[in-house]
């Protein structure tokens, strides 16, 4: 058989064992239709099974999460949690709680995370959880009482050496609050290093916060220094208004770019003297408003509830709330506008038609996996510090970040040239991650 009927057959198993997990469909068929060039150099990968074995977790938990809301009634929902690959650490990604969450989502992220993971060079493997559970319109009570009742099963699970979950959609600094404290009840143990995103006051890692969001902004910057530009005057969109999108915006303002637009479920904003972070963050953070709320503020800003955020011309879009959010029609807007650039800031928001529609437009392209890797990149500089009991400050956490970028964009880079695509980063993260990841794996033997 040879290497493109091989990888076919490989993905033609993952529907048939996965039916229904369309977002793991999707994701798994990004990666292994790109490893051609990879297994045809490495025919030892196929011997082995390499690709069968990535795309199959090492293992699957699902679990009741029953709770007791304000008005004393019981509720159920259901947990999750994905171990997908401990080949080069424990795993490690985040934990969502949202009405969507379901096994194939969250085997989809838990794919992802293995090469992003992988593409930071730290010693963290890959995995993803989270629960159907909706923290909004709860009161802080349920939250507690449903991430205490969430922990209690999967605290089993954990530890610092085996699997370290942090946040995601959902899950902020209140809910690791919660989580930790129930986990130090239940094993008596500090063991700061089981879960990160923890507040700085017990734990946590300063720039944490902020990383996902910074680390996309840095790869982005890193595409643009190819051709000559950066971010000075350039106009950016950025979709979200949640964590990843505000220090995205923060980041982009900091390089002396323009944020025009930013949007959330109920529609998008555009402000062309630039979006107001701090007006913002209130609006989002503290009164927890739609970003209708941010155009009656200031009289120069319109929203819409028409239309989309790619809509609006840029230099720059940063796709940061959820997955498939950037389909072909808005690709084909972005390019029509005159965009340079699109980096990824959540994970997989851009369909499979609005990739090839942007990569064939020459539009430089930042595939999640590569640049929103700062946020589990300081997640794992926050287990370092937590295994040696120390706590760094923000300008060298925010140093570290910055580097881990740079070698991320520089890694993705020369791996897409050294395989015959320079500028294509879907290939060149791709095939960097798997690297990584199956070389580890064959050195373990057959596990």
């Amino acid at each position: 058989m040879d290497v493109s009927a091989r990888i076919e057959a490989v993905y033609a198993q993952v529907v048939d064992r996965n039916a229904g997990e369309a977002e793991f469909h999707q994701a798994a068929r990004e990666v292994v239709q790109s490893l051609g060039p990879v297994l045809t150099a490495h025919p030892e990968y196929l011997d082995s099974r390499i690709l069968e074995r990535l795309c199959e977790p090492e293992r699957q938990i699902i679990f009741r999460v029953p709770w007791v809301d304000d008005r004393g009634d019981v509720q159920v929902n259901r947990g999750f949690r994905v171990e997908f690959n401990s080949a080069l650490g424990p795993y490690k990604g985040g934990l969502r709680f949202h009405p969507s969450v379901n096994l194939g989502i969250v085997k989809f992220l838990g794919f992802e995370q293995i090469f992003k993971n992988a593409l930071t060079g730290l010693s963290i493997g890959g995995g993803k959880g989270g629960a159907d559970f909706d923290p909004k319109g709860r009161s802080s009570a349920e939250v507690m009482r449903f991430c205490q009742s969430f922990m209690t099963e999967l605290h089993r699970h954990l530890g610092e050496h085996t699997d370290v979950p942090a946040g995601d959609i959902g899950v902020g600094g209140r809910e690791i609050g919660y989580l930790f404290g129930q986990y130090k009840r239940l094993t008596n143990r500090f063991e700061a290093g089981v879960l990160t995103g923890k507040h700085t006051g017990w734990g946590g890692s300063y720039a944490r916060t902020e990383a996902t969001g910074y680390g996309t902004v840095h790869f982005a910057e890193e595409m643009l220094r190819t051709r000559g530009r950066d971010f000075d005057d350039r106009r950016v969109v950025v979709s979200g208004s949640g964590n990843v999108a505000v220090y995205a915006i923060e980041k982009v303002h900091a390089l002396g770019g323009r944020v025009v637009a930013c949007s959330d479920s109920s529609g998008y904003v555009v402000d062309e003297d630039g979006i107001d972070l701090e007006l913002l963050k209130e609006i989002k953070e503290v009164r927890r408003a739609r970003l209708s709320a941010y155009a009656e503020v200031r009289p120069r800003a319109a929203h819409s509830e028409r239309g989309s955020v790619f809509d609006v011309p840029c230099d720059v879009a940063l796709p940061c709330a959820t997955q498939n959010e950037l389909a072909e029609h808005h690709a084909v807007a972005l390019v029509k506008n005159g965009v340079l650039a699109v980096a990824e800031g959540a994970n997989m928001p851009c369909t499979p038609a609005a990739v090839d529609t942007l990569r064939e437009a020459d539009v430089l392209f930042g595939p999640g996996k590569a640049a929103n890797a700062g946020g589990v990149a300081t997640s794992a500089l926050e287990m370092q510090q937590n295994a040696s009991r120390d706590r760094w400050t923000f300008d060298q956490t925010a140093s570290r970040l910055g580097s881990v970028m740079t070698e991320v964009h520089e890694l993705c880079r020369n791996t897409a040239a050294r395989f015959g695509s320079p500028d294509d980063y879907v290939l060149g993260a791709n095939v960097a991650g798997f690297l990584r990841v199956a070389e580890a794996m064959e050195a373990h033997g057959v596990i």
